[in-house]
């Protein structure tokens, strides 16, 4: 991979330090109004009635797993807002436009953790849903379901994925699991494993097929943004197809069908082959077990026993 092709933050990796040895540790670690606060979602099983406002993770097009509201229509991030202090700065005519996403009681969520999900006050006083602290709108031109045609706007506007980052970016980041530590996740959340009937040296990459559609690779598409993670130990592999796949020490990387929301890590020791992976690109020990609400998922069957269809 080009460097060019690798975007890293801004101290995302300062003090990361390249490994050469894996071992079985738990891995490493416009300008807003600031009148807005951010509020705790509640939780779903609080919502009364009618009209109930929700955030559904879906395929849209060719932008992949994005959020839609409850009708179906494609929700959107601002680049001028701000997540940090949520704030929105879209009003007026910007805000017909672009329909904030409004909520006045409980928010329901599929495929979305609901920890990453609130809410901020605008300053009509009304109150707009946030995921990882930003605003979400609708398209005024999106008049059907899984239309996104405003997608790239202006350079300001993308289709928000379910972990709040932005459609057609690819990412690599870091987060903790439960039993498990600080496990490597996609842009959306969703954790990353290794197939150790691939290669390292060099880079090989092995599932295909059926194996593909249960395992779906990480490709490469655009910059890789990193957040916790060296650079120097990020890649790609041509996979058969032609598509480059994202590697992290050597090893392509991938997600697992079963895990259905960020935090999941059911494809962890699936057949002994396929294992959650550390920031370093060395695989989770395999004496580690996800707890929470990832336990429990261990292999299609239940039974984490590897054979063809557990690819």
């Amino acid at each position: 991979m080009s460097r060019k092709g690798i975007a890293v933050p801004v101290g995302a990796v300062a003090g990361l330090a390249l490994l050469t040895a894996c071992g079985y540790g738990t891995g490493g670690a416009g300008t807003p109004s600031p009148a807005a606060v951010q509020q705790q979602a509640q939780p779903s099983g609080q919502a009364e009635g009618n009209g109930q406002v929700e955030l559904v993770a879906a395929e849209v097009g060719d932008l992949g797993e994005v959020l839609t509201d409850q009708n179906g229509r494609t929700l959107y991030r601002f680049a001028n807002d701000s997540a940090d202090l949520p704030a929105s700065v879209c009003e007026a005519d910007c805000a017909t436009a672009w329909p904030p996403l409004l909520a006045d009681g409980a928010v329901r969520v599929e495929g979305v953790d609901q920890n990453l999900v609130g809410k901020l006050t605008r300053s009509d006083g009304t109150e707009q849903v946030t995921v990882s602290g930003w605003p979400v709108y609708r398209y005024a031109k999106d008049t059907a379901p899984g239309q996104a045609n405003g997608q790239g706007v202006g350079g300001t506007w993308a289709a928000v994925t379910p972990d709040g980052g932005e459609a057609g970016e690819t990412a690599v980041r870091t987060t903790d699991i439960g039993g498990l530590g600080t496990v490597l996740t996609d842009q959306n959340g969703r954790t990353l494993y290794l197939f150790t009937e691939d290669g390292s040296k060099p880079p090989k990459a092995t599932c295909d097929g059926d194996c593909a559609e249960k395992w779906p690779p990480l490709l490469a598409e655009g910059e890789v943004e990193l957040s916790g993670v060296d650079p120097a130990i990020v890649g790609e592999v041509r996979r058969s197809d032609g598509t480059e796949q994202v590697t992290v020490g050597g090893w392509p990387v991938y997600r697992y069908a079963e895990d259905t929301v960020p935090g999941q890590a059911a494809g962890h020791g699936v057949g002994d082959v396929w294992y959650a992976v550390e920031p370093d690109g060395c695989k989770v020990s395999p004496d580690k077990k996800p707890t929470g609400r990832a336990a429990g998922e261990a292999g299609a069957d239940g039974s984490g026993e590897y054979d063809s269809s557990n690819y």
